[in-house]
């Protein structure tokens, strides 16, 4: 028995006979270093992704040729892979890139931020970032739109943004209208009122949702005119995984109208959309109209940081949480305005405007609108529609029976919704193969390629796609079905 003597606040001195613990040991397991990973062949990656993360996905990674590139770097429109090739990126992390890979802008911001050892979680104490942070959102966004919450993803603010919709409207108007083909998170709660069995598999969702097509102002009036208990609708500005969907500009003017009539809170999506993708810095804007709530995330953590945003308009956002005894029923979570994100997305803002990229998405948007729109009349067979705007475009390929001659289509079209998506993903697997181009697909409509590059995008790099494209669709449908078979046997 040791005795252990301790002195108490008079001085006086205490003798207790409570035994001295020896710090336990702990195991070490057989951990990977930071070089260990970074040194990890294809190979390696391969098998612990199978291991450890989704060996599912792996079959599809495997199927579009993602699974034989390792990249070692990335900069600017660029990825780098293990051998040194340079990869176009037209993919764009699903628009989560709009300054690109690396801008030394966002990178100097980030090491000044660790250099002068500020501080990451302030929950006890206000955040000069976080604030300073949701001061710009408010100082973006047109309107009445100046109340924001700050998160990490896209779901989590869709998440806050549905839930303030239903507090606002009050228990007597729970209902939700959304869209179809819409695609707002995978999280429980938006999972309700994203539109695809694949998300929702058989989860169980709440019923308090009411689905109209996507653009169809006569659905949702007569919606709002027959259903009382409608309070909120919710819908992206332009659908992303439905295949880059947009509205004209008479549906938005007209919803405004209704919700205005009806009482109903009005939450535009922007997550993907949003940011400065489509020439400004929220895609409703190009209709002159602004939403009671909107949403950003992806772009806004400058491709460095996870960060969310919810913004909505003061009185709703009082309505839902302007008490002490509500403020915190739905309050940031712990990673809510971390600091050096909400530096990171700071420093953004300001590079957004500072460089132009705004502008630079609108005129080079429509340049490589142009140049598919052309490429469209070359190939009609095989190109059925150029849609989207600024850094967001859909390239739609025809069903697959439509692209082969005259006499092989009535047998290949029984199997065109089973081929569906075949030849966009051909198309994507023998870009990256071939040309050392990377794009998107959608979730939905799978016959679509979706392209969101960074909004640095410069003419060279639309030449650069376009060209890649004609040649690549310049050898007929036969023969990309033969190279990509051919693909998958080496």
């Amino acid at each position: 028995m040791t005795v252990v003597t301790k002195t108490d606040t008079t001085g006086a001195r205490l003798v207790t006979n409570a035994p001295e613990l020896a710090p336990r040991t702990i195991a070490r397991p057989d951990l990977l270093t930071l070089d260990q990973a970074k040194a990890l062949s294809v190979d390696q990656m391969t098998e612990l992704f199978k291991a450890h993360l989704n060996p599912g996905q792996l079959h599809f990674m495997k199927l579009l040729g993602f699974h034989k590139v390792k990249i070692e770097r990335a900069e600017g429109m660029y990825y780098i892979d293990q051998n040194g090739r340079r990869i176009l990126d037209f993919f764009g992390g699903f628009g989560s890139l709009a300054f690109g890979h690396n801008h030394p802008r966002i990178l100097e911001a980030r090491k000044t931020f660790q250099d002068e050892k500020r501080q990451e979680i302030a929950i006890a104490f206000m955040s000069q970032y976080a604030t300073a942070l949701a001061a710009n959102l408010a100082a973006c966004s047109p309107g009445d739109l100046d109340m924001v919450f700050l998160g990490s993803s896209g779901s989590e603010a869709m998440e806050s943004a549905v839930k303030l919709a239903e507090r606002a409207a009050g228990p007597k108007r729970p209902k939700i209208v959304y869209a179809e083909n819409s695609f707002h998170g995978k999280t429980k709660g938006v999972l309700t009122i994203t539109d695809g069995n694949l998300y929702r598999a058989e989860f169980r969702l709440t019923d308090n949702t009411v689905r109209v097509p996507f653009g169809d102002i006569d659905a949702i009036e007569q919606a709002f005119r027959t259903d009382p208990e409608i309070g909120t609708i919710v819908l992206e500005t332009v659908q992303g995984g439905g295949g880059i969907n947009e509205a004209p500009r008479e549906f938005w003017q007209k919803l405004r109208q209704l919700c205005d009539q009806y009482g109903v809170i009005w939450v535009a999506d922007e997550v993907q959309c949003g940011f400065g993708r489509t020439g400004r810095f929220y895609a409703f804007e190009h209709y002159d109209v602004v939403p009671d709530i909107t949403a950003l995330a992806k772009s806004l953590g400058a491709g460095k940081a996870a960060m969310a945003a919810m913004i909505a308009k003061r009185d709703i956002y009082m309505k839902a949480y302007g008490s002490p005894k509500t403020a915190m029923i739905h309050a940031m979570a712990t990673f809510g305005g971390i600091g050096e994100a909400c530096a990171t997305a700071i420093e953004g803002i300001n590079t957004l405007y500072d460089e132009g990229l705004m502008e630079n998405a609108e005129s080079t948007g429509a340049y490589l609108l142009q140049r598919l729109q052309a490429l469209k009349e070359k190939y009609p067979r095989i190109i059925k529609d150029v849609r989207g705007r600024g850094c967001m475009m859909g390239l739609e390929f025809q069903d697959f029976s439509q692209t082969l001659p005259a006499v092989m289509r009535p047998v290949v079209g029984m199997l065109d919704d089973k081929l569906k998506g075949s030849l966009s993903g051909f198309v994507g697997a023998l870009l990256l193969r071939d040309y050392d181009v990377l794009v998107a697909f959608t979730e939905y409509n799978r016959n679509v390629v979706r392209l969101l590059p960074p909004l640095i995008m410069q003419r060279e790099h639309v030449d650069k796609l376009v060209d890649s494209l004609d040649d690549l669709l310049g050898r007929g449908v036969v023969a990309i079905v033969k190279d990509f078979v051919k693909s998958q046997v080496k």
